[in-house]
């Protein structure tokens, strides 16, 4: 019981830590790039693919046309549209190959990333700065000295800390984006769904 809540902490402390590296500006243009969107395409893959899937639920609840890539529904994307790309790492093939087709048709890209040096933080118009578990940790040769010495550097596998502090702060963005559209908590129950 005592590593679950030591791994709890961990992780809130990382949300906690990982608002420091938001940029009030950029926050703001993200927002603006999704209200002006006629569409707006979500990708990431595995686990960063569920906080997509989220965030893309959220934005239809605000009224808005939302899309999660490679669904069956998704209709092709043009330049008066954008795409989110969820990636930690920021070298994902799937993910950057979705962003690269994106800006080739003129759309615009937003990335969600660790890492704003990497390809998908390159290829982005705007990019929300999320921290997770650095690779230099995992890499890292006392890594597994640690953790076998009861001296967790992280208690939270592989990229929980990047899913879960992007989840936080994509709906972060929803509170945002509701003030930012004069939309209240009726009008988007009003969307959800009740074919359930």
């Amino acid at each position: 019981m005592e590593i679950m809540k030591t791994s709890i902490r961990a992780i809130l402390n990382n949300i906690e830590s990982a608002e420091e590296f938001l940029d009030e500006e950029t926050v703001d243009e993200f927002e603006n790039v999704i209200i002006g969107a006629r569409n707006v395409f979500v990708t990431g893959a595995g686990r960063s693919g569920l906080a997509a899937k989220a965030f893309a639920m959220r934005l239809m609840h605000l009224g808005l046309s939302a899309y999660v890539v490679g669904e069956t529904i998704s209709p092709a994307i043009y330049e008066d549209d954008c795409i989110i790309a969820i990636s930690g790492s920021g070298e994902t093939n799937t993910i950057v190959s979705a962003a690269k087709i994106a800006k080739n048709r003129g759309s615009k890209v937003l990335a969600v990333t660790s890492y704003p040096e990497s390809t998908l933080g390159q290829l982005a118009d705007c990019y929300l700065l999320v921290k997770g578990r650095t690779n230099q940790e995992v890499d890292d040769e006392n890594y597994m000295k640690r953790q076998i010495h009861g001296n967790y550097t992280s208690l939270a596998p592989l990229g929980t800390a990047f899913e879960l502090t992007t989840l936080v702060f994509l709906d972060a963005i929803v509170s945002e984006l509701m003030e930012k559209m004069k939309q209240t908590e009726s009008d988007l129950q009003s969307r959800h769904a009740v074919l359930e």
